[in-house]
């Protein structure tokens, strides 16, 4: 059993896995970044300074004080945390979109296959029927 875990671990395609998998979240990490400290301070200045991430509809406000008895945190739908999170999918959707189509153009056309024609065994049967023919 340990040697076949081992041959399954150390095929091409779990270890490529792997490496994609480590790529992926430094590739989010990336994105993230990006969404957040780039991109939604641009859409908050065209849409009048408004920071999405602190758009909320609160529920029940906090009462009292954080960390004494009775204390009641705040209950709130936050829905600016959402919307960050929409334009971070559509991000890396249309970033996922560019890395496809660029793989796809580096790796070229797909080759013609080659015509088909008769197979040697129909070449020589017809042979021999062109013979009987004689």
């Amino acid at each position: 059993m340990l040697k076949d875990f081992k041959n399954f671990i150390m095929t091409g395609n779990v270890i490529e896995f792997a490496v994609a998998v480590i790529m992926a979240g430094a590739v989010g990490l990336v994105v993230n970044g990006f969404v957040n400290d780039i991109v939604m301070p641009v859409v908050g200045e065209f849409t009048g300074g408004v920071d999405f991430a602190n758009l909320k509809h609160i529920l029940t406000p906090s009462s009292g004080v954080e960390g004494e008895a009775g204390y009641v945190a705040e209950n709130a739908i936050r829905y600016g945390a959402w919307i960050n999170t929409i334009v971070n999918l559509l991000i890396v959707g249309f970033v996922m979109f560019l890395i496809v189509k660029a793989y796809a153009k580096a790796k070229g056309p797909s080759p013609e296959p080659a015509p088909t024609g008769p197979s040697q065994e129909d070449l020589l049967a017809e042979i021999r029927d062109l013979l009987k023919k004689q």
